[in-house]
């Protein structure tokens, strides 16, 4: 009897552990689920470009900006803020027959047509990637919850701009505000025309395709008075970082790769404020895919006698 018990446990092991339901229930659980399919690349952007008033005269950096769109191998049109609603139109049945990001980049009038655009989109439940104004009129209206990222470069002393745009309540995407009335060489009719600002637009639009369409919960939004005679870097939003033992706000400003005014702006802090372990600091980060975003955490000080 004792050989034929050996002899039955040989042959099935998992009476040893307990019942066969309960030893093929824990092999099935180990087993890994199969991998996800791979997400389908987003197509490329339509971008809608629109001129201010007397735009063929005024906003001719809009043209220069169309122009290097298309040459990255994008669809790239200008438009007069004239016939605002008609491109409007023709971008929504445009985006129903075939889906893809919607880019609405606008100088004076033009930026206020680009809100209007986003406005008659989100009557269609349709998303606006990005949207980008430039020196808008004042009666430029806000942003609404369809638009998943806004910038605006504008000249808050402008009388023919000067559009402090800012987002409905409740709004959850990205945004960034950047004036700069302290920068003496920036007018209403050059402010368009900047080959920085043209360059990293390109830039931007070129990440959107490797970006979710989603917009992000932890989004902050930015809002600057750029520093006289500074170059605009087009953050992308803010992103909040714990501050560890032993940083400073030009350490952290460093580590990030950010101008120090940016972060006390940011965080309403003086330049030189001190900082505690635990607090959180607002930190400007660009428009890149969610892979590097995880990485921008402050990394933590090297131990003791290191170097």
């Amino acid at each position: 009897m004792v050989l034929s018990a050996v002899a039955l446990l040989a042959l099935n092991p998992g009476l040893a552990a307990g019942s066969p339901a309960k030893s093929k229930r824990a092999a099935v659980a180990t087993v890994a689920p199969p991998p996800p399919p791979p997400a389908e690349p987003l197509p490329p952007p339509k971008i809608y470009l629109f001129r201010g008033a007397m735009g063929p005269i005024f906003s001719t950096g809009m043209d220069r900006l169309g122009e290097k769109l298309t040459k990255a191998g994008f669809s790239a049109d200008v438009y007069e803020f004239t016939i605002c609603r008609w491109i409007g139109d023709r971008a929504i049945s445009s985006y129903k027959e075939t889906p893809a990001p919607i880019v609405l980049i606008g100088h004076s009038m033009g930026g206020l047509c680009s809100i209007v655009i986003s406005e008659m989109a989100a009557k269609e439940n349709i998303p606006i990637s990005l949207v980008i104004t430039i020196d808008p009129a004042h009666a430029t209206g806000d942003v609404p919850l369809n638009v998943e990222r806004f910038i605006n470069i504008f000249l808050s002393d402008s009388v023919l701009g000067g559009g402090d745009v800012v987002a409905v309540p409740g709004y959850r995407g990205h945004y960034a505000s950047y004036d700069l009335k302290e920068n003496s060489r920036v007018s209403h009719i050059n402010i368009e025309k900047s080959d920085d600002i043209h360059r990293q637009i390109v830039e931007m639009v070129t990440q959107l395709p490797r970006i979710p369409p989603q917009t992000q919960v932890d989004a902050v939004p930015l809002r600057y008075l750029v520093p006289a005679d500074t170059l605009v870097e087009l953050w992308d939003s803010g992103v909040r970082v714990p501050v560890r033992a032993g940083d400073t706000m030009g350490s952290i400003a460093a580590a990030h790769r950010v101008p120090l005014w940016s972060i006390a702006q940011s965080n309403s802090l003086a330049e030189n404020a001190p900082l505690m372990p635990g607090q959180s600091i607002i930190v400007p980060r660009h428009l890149t895919p969610l892979e590097p975003i995880a990485a921008m955490a402050t990394p933590p000080p090297a131990p003791a006698g290191r170097k």
